[in-house]
Order: C-alpha cells, then sequence, then structure tokens
C-alpha cells in the first residue's frame, strides 16, 4: 500500500525527530512511504478560532498533495480529526470525501489497518501515557472512563510489547492538559493549570516520561515542566515504538 506521510507544521519545525521516527516505523512495518514535499498546515489553528473561511487554500493544498495515496498517515490525533471533519473543496467534493476516509492517526492505522497488535522495542524507562482528547473523543483510540464500558487503548496496546517499559496507572488518566490549540493563549492561566494539575499525576507516579500521540499536548506539558526544573520529560509515542 502506497502512504502518503502527513507531517503536522509544528513537528515539522520544533519536532522533526518525530516524524523521522514515524516514516522509520512504518518501513519496518512494511509501507511503502512517501512525504510530499509542498504540504502545508491544514487548517485547523484557523478553523479552531472560527475562521475556517480562510482555510480553503489548505484544503486545496492537502488535496493536490495527498490525493494519490491508499492512506495518510499522520502522528497527530488532533490534525487527523480536524481533516476527517472539515476537509471539502468545492470543485473537488467528491474526490474530498474519499480522503476524509483515508486519514488515521499513527496507532489507528498500525492497529486498524495493518492489524498489528503490538511492536516489540526496547525503552528501559517508568512511563505515564498522556490520552489526548481528540484522540480519544474524537477518534476513539482510547475508552473513556466516564463510560461504564470494557477498557481498550490502542496507543496502549502497541506499547504492550516494549522491552522494559514499566506503564504506570493514572490516577485521571484522561483528563485534558489544558493546551486546547488556540485556548493556551486566549486562556493563558487556565491552561497553564490544567497543565500542572497534569503532571503532578505523573509525578506521583514517578515517571521518567511522558508519552501521547499528540505533539502538541506533549509540547505543552514540556514547557511547564521545564520552568519547573523538573527531571520528567517527554516523548512522542513514535519514537519509543520505533526504539
Amino acid at each position: 500500500m502506497k502512504i502518503g506521510l502527513f507531517i503536522p507544521c509544528y513537528v515539522d519545525q520544533f519536532y522533526p525527530k518525530v516524524g523521522i521516527a514515524t516514516y522509520e516505523l512504518l518501513l519496518k512495518l512494511g509501507c511503502d512511504v512517501h512525504f510530499p514535499m509542498k504540504q502545508t498546515c491544514c487548517g485547523q489553528p484557523m478553523a479552531n478560532s472560527g475562521y475556517e473561511y480562510l482555510t480553503k487554500g489548505c484544503d486545496a493544498n492537502f488535496i493536490a498533495n495527498f490525493s494519490e495515496f491508499d492512506y495518510i498517515v499522520c502522528p497527530s490525533g488532533s490534525c487527523v480529526l480536524h481533516v476527517k471533519d472539515h476537509l471539502h473543496d468545492e470543485k473537488q467534493e467528491k474526490l474530498a470525501s474519499e480522503m476524509r476516509k483515508k486519514v488515521y492517526e499513527l496507532t489507528e492505522f498500525i492497529t486498524d489497518i495493518l492489524k498489528v497488535d503490538s511492536i516489540e522495542g526496547n525503552f528501559p524507562y517508568k512511563v505515564g501515557m498522556h490520552v489526548s482528547c481528540h484522540g480519544q473523543r474524537g477518534l476513539k483510540l482510547s475508552q473513556m472512563t466516564e463510560l461504564n464500558a470494557p477498557f481498550f487503548s490502542k496507543p496502549e496496546q502497541l506499547l504492550s510489547n516494549i522491552k522494559g517499559l514499566d506503564l504506570v496507572s493514572l490516577r485521571r488518566k484522561d483528563e485534558c492538559c489544558g493546551f486546547g490549540g488556540t485556548f493556551c493563549v486566549t486562556e493563558e492561566a487556565v491552561s497553564v493549570k490544567m497543565g500542572q494539575d497534569r503532571i503532578k499525576d505523573h509525578e506521583k507516579n514517578n515517571v521518567d516520561y511522558i508519552t501521547g500521540g499528540d505533539m502538541s499536548c506533549l509540547m505543552h506539558l514540556e514547557g511547564i515542566l521545564r520552568r519547573q526544573n523538573s527531571p520528567v520529560k517527554t516523548i512522542h509515542i513514535a519514537e519509543i515504538l520505533n526504539s
């Protein structure tokens, strides 16, 4: 299968190693992976701020870059959900509709399309799993704790065979970190307090790393950790699975 690698702009600019880890991991899993060089922002920041009408150029560019692929894979649940819900093109609406069904978050693609249950690797550290809201509540990557339903977690399932990894059980495992895209700018104080509360849950378990599927959330937590001079580090799940 021919895979188009969709890398969020903030990952491309600030965390390129996450994009590289995603690319290498998909290659190891037998995928034919391509990175369209002219891809840009998917338009999520504008849409989240109430300016979705300004994203038509982003939509057209996304379609031009990714229409040829069997699947589109991205290491970010929020960007994937945005494309799934908001990709439109008045001139090519049928094509846009088809593409919305072909875009997948990384762990979702590995478990649901490649049918891989777990991945062997080596990461001898104590790890806390941060569950991002878009991935859980939008893409259904894991079960919500307020529901009386069987637990599942696609990211945790993939981490189960990583040698040496000690995945801790958090007290409030699906609580928002406070990032929320532009929310962290418009409501900075609330955003920071939510992030501090989220970090406390991890620190009480003495984790070495906080991992997750959205580098945007991890970037928010990383900033708070640095300001607190905390020894805890953040790492995207793709980097662990590629270890």
